[in-house]
């Protein structure tokens, strides 16, 4: 798998890129990341990339013409073509689901904002437009990040444990439920006990607690994702 990411800080992925199985992924050659330095493509002496937006406004807008150069010079480098996903507070959130998407493609790439945002005309050169949630960062790096490492996890052989990625929070083959609570040594701290069920050892008995607890912290936590789960069980 492999990501190309468009960004003015390319240096900012360089401690995220050598750790954790992010890093073990990209050294074990199941993924690959190339950074393309939105500086390269800038205009005029000074490599600018942005602007004054028409018809008045604070901040400064991305080029269409910089970014546009950026993101056809890494087409040219990727036979098999790139879907290409614009990181903007405007895209659709990004989930548990997508990731799953993106980790079944060949090459993604990564187009990061910066300034006051895109000139609107970039949109038609990107296959979608991801958001990490309702708030606004200074660019888009962090959220490169995050679906670099949200996919890598998820590409055959990056985990250790396969398992590890069925039985967790908003996978689907739990119908998109937050994960039930997990313990371990020691069995009592500062009055609180590991739950009894889970000590004993029956394992039919600790899968039906298990999925008991998924529901009812999903239920409290996040009511939004227990009626979408509950619209799911009645449609079924």
């Amino acid at each position: 798998m492999r990501f190309d990411v468009v960004t003015l800080f390319p240096e900012a992925f360089e401690g995220f890129l050598k750790i954790g199985l992010v890093g073990r992924a990209l050294a074990e050659g199941r993924a690959a990341v190339h950074l393309c330095n939105l500086r390269d493509f800038g205009i005029g002496r000074h490599r600018s990339v942005d602007d004054t937006p028409y018809g008045g406004g604070s901040g400064m807008i991305m080029r269409v013409d910089v970014v546009v150069a950026a993101i056809e010079s890494c087409e040219a480098q990727a036979p098999q073509g790139f879907h290409r996903v614009l990181l903007t507070p405007q895209g659709a959130p990004f989930t548990q689901k997508k990731a799953q998407e993106l980790a079944e493609r060949q090459a993604i790439m990564l187009v990061c904002g910066r300034y006051e945002g895109f000139d609107d005309r970039v949109r038609s050169h990107v296959s979608e437009e991801l958001s990490l949630g309702d708030f606004v960062m200074t660019g888009g790096e962090v959220a490169a990040m995050a679906v670099i490492d949200a996919s890598t996890r998820l590409l055959p052989g990056v985990l250790g444990n396969e398992a590890s990625i069925v039985e967790e929070s908003h996978s689907p083959s739990t119908g998109g439920l937050l994960e039930y609570p997990q313990f371990t040594r020691p069995a009592a701290f500062r009055g609180v006990a590991v739950p009894d069920v889970l000590q004993r050892g029956n394992h039919a008995e600790i899968a039906r607690w298990r999925r008991d607890e998924a529901m009812r912290r999903t239920a409290e936590r996040r009511p939004d994702l227990w009626r979408q789960f509950s619209t799911g069980r009645e449609g079924s």
